[in-house]
């Protein structure tokens, strides 16, 4: 498989659809910020052996301070992500949780004109603005 980036995001997209279902059926009789830890838990050890496992592994402390500054926010966005996530499918039936979460592609869309000076072109945009709607059409109560 040549190195592309709509595989890898092909990959995510199959793994997070994942990530909800085997989450939601973890959850029964788990409180769902514990139920966090325990993924953040294996999340680390997998990424740990895998970056040494592949020689990957430097001090995190040579990186620019820029560098650790934003891993560090994004870590913590993350974490916040996660548990808001796990909250609302504990709640929640994961068919309407998961679509909903997506209306974080919206923003990174939005986030990424303001903050990055990308520039979508018209056919993203529609895209885009596609997924919002769904996510309106979801968050409407019958």
């Amino acid at each position: 498989m040549s190195e592309s980036w709509f595989h890898w995001a092909l990959f995510s997209a199959v793994f997070a659809a994942l990530t909800a279902i085997f989450a939601k059926l973890g959850l029964d009789g788990v409180d769902s910020d514990y139920a966090t830890l325990i993924r953040t838990g294996v999340i680390f050890v997998v990424l740990a052996a895998i970056v040494l496992a592949l020689g990957k592994w430097r001090n995190p402390l040579a990186l620019p301070s820029r560098s650790i500054v934003f891993l560090v926010l994004s870590g913590l966005a993350t974490g916040a992500s996660w548990l808001c996530y796990f909250r609302a499918l504990k709640l929640g039936e994961a068919s309407k949780v998961a679509p909903v979460d997506k209306l974080s592609l919206v923003l990174v869309a939005i986030f990424a004109v303001l903050f990055l000076g990308e520039r979508p072109d018209a056919r993203s945009w529609l895209g885009i603005a596609l997924v919002a709607a769904g996510v309106l059409i979801l968050g409407f109560r019958r």
